[in-house]
């Protein structure tokens, strides 16, 4: 299954879309990993100005994917060096526009705080949850 899909709604302008509503859109290493392949490439095209970012109706991105997690120490996920994977799209030379609906917590909130322009439905919620539990709300603040 494809995690990100990515279509051309009108001239000039790329959308990518998150596409795990199983997983609410929970960013997974493969999320990661495709949305900064796609940014790459589409920060290379000179027929894109412009890459929408959305996810669900009713969720933008869920935050991260614990059950993914689950398995790996701390160590481990460290070494993933997923803030890495951020960069792509912190770098990107398009201007990049999050359109969130509904939820956009933990790493989904980090996520939409990466574009340049965040447009908002009213169904928008946005929230750090990990500083609950004493955890450092990461990928922002490591690629920031």
């Amino acid at each position: 299954m494809t995690e990100v899909l990515v279509d051309y709604p009108a001239a000039h302008i790329a959308r990518l879309s998150l596409n795990r509503p199983e997983a609410r859109n929970a960013l997974n290493q493969e999320v990661r990993q495709q949305l900064a392949e796609h940014f790459t490439a589409l920060g290379k095209l000179a027929e894109v100005r412009c890459i929408i970012l959305t996810g669900g109706e009713h969720y933008f991105a869920a935050g991260a994917d614990i059950r993914a997690m689950a398995d790996h120490g701390a160590i481990d996920m460290l070494l993933l060096h997923t803030q890495r994977l951020w960069q792509a799209m912190a770098s990107c030379p398009k201007p990049v526009i999050a359109a969130v609906n509904g939820f956009a917590r933990g790493g989904g909130c980090e996520l939409a705080m990466h574009a340049d322009i965040i447009v908002v439905s009213e169904s928008a919620s946005f929230s750090q949850p990990e500083v609950k539990v004493g955890i450092m709300p990461g990928e922002a603040a490591l690629s920031a």
